[in-house]
């Protein structure tokens, strides 16, 4: 009987790699990201890299970061790509992303940081988070981290999504791309995304028509990083975006992949070996893997560890 194993990434269509053989007796699927995101790009990268191991057909396919906690968690996939934040929240169960606890996920690898980027017109009046109470949003998919993130932040502002659309303002739950071109022809006034920094979708848009980013005062930063340790602070400059007048604080996150605690041991480690002894692979997909480092694989890691993955780290002294 053949064994199934899934391997969650975020986004786009499904792509197979690997050993297709009638001796393959693992079958690993990866979800991963949006389009116009890094995730997907990595995600299959990593499937042709994953496929390369022995006795393993690897695909990946979209994703989102909640979608794949879930997704990990109830055995539908068993590698998956999210965030240190929304794993934890995923971990315990913490609403309003979360009804109940997710408690199969493992963390597998750190992995890059990400920013909670939240940009307006150049030539916008708004000037703070608050201002955004009754405008017209983009903040992301149902199922993303970065709707997740945008409704801590506006909580913390003091307000509700569905005070956005109570006070006349309007909610647009689509993708990067249609984000852009909402924004291009003037239909929202603010767009969010949990994404890395600099990201393709933001310069589109600070190229044409001119974009401001909004950052999260101190005080509202240092609350949402104390409850939950799978946040950063990160502070945008002009090496980010030219548009940058000065540093701009927001809050950050770290990608990180988790796993089902039921896949196997062997299969992990030799996964996780796989990961890192391709790095220089993974950097000719997205130059944001250059800030992928071994020794901050369990940087942030707010989950129990897979056994496969400590094996290794052991191995490499990462602690």
């Amino acid at each position: 009987m053949k064994k199934f194993v899934k391997v969650v990434l975020l986004a786009a269509p499904l792509v197979l790699a690997g050993h297709v053989s009638a001796k393959a007796d693992e079958f690993v699927r990866i979800v991963s990201g949006p389009s116009g995101g890094s995730w997907y790009p990595l995600g299959a990268k990593m499937a042709e890299i994953f496929g390369k191991i022995g006795g393993l057909s690897v695909s990946n396919g979209p994703g989102g970061g909640v979608s794949n906690v879930l997704d990990v968690n109830k055995k539908e996939a068993e590698l998956g790509w999210t965030y240190g934040h929304t794993a934890f929240d995923g971990y315990k169960g913490n609403a309003p992303v979360f009804k109940s606890k997710n408690p199969n996920i493992r963390h597998i690898a750190t992995l890059y940081p990400a920013g909670v980027q939240t940009a307006v017109p150049a030539n916008s009046k708004i000037m703070s988070y608050a201002d955004l109470k009754d405008k017209n949003l983009s903040p992301g998919k149902l199922k993303w981290s970065g709707y997740a993130a945008a409704q801590l932040i506006f909580g913390k502002y003091g307000f509700t999504v569905d005070d956005v659309k109570k006070n006349g303002g309007t909610v647009h739950h689509v993708g990067y791309s249609d984000s852009v071109s909402l924004m291009k022809d003037g239909h929202i006034d603010a767009f969010t995304a949990v994404t890395s920094v600099p990201q393709a979708s933001f310069l589109d848009l600070e190229f044409s028509p001119g974009i401001r980013f909004i950052g999260v005062d101190d005080k509202i930063l240092a609350d949402i990083l104390s409850e939950n340790p799978g946040y950063i602070k990160i502070t945008m400059t002009k090496d980010h975006y030219k548009s940058i007048e000065k540093p701009t604080p927001i809050l950050g996150a770290v990608t990180i992949m988790v796993a089902n605690k039921d896949v196997s041991e062997d299969t992990v480690y030799k996964m996780t070996k796989a990961l890192w002894e391709h790095h220089g692979d993974l950097v000719q997909v997205k130059k944001v893997w250059e800030s992928v480092k071994l020794e901050n694989a369990l940087l942030g890691a707010a989950l129990p560890i897979h056994p496969g993955a400590k094996k290794y780290y052991d191995e490499k002294g990462v602690k």
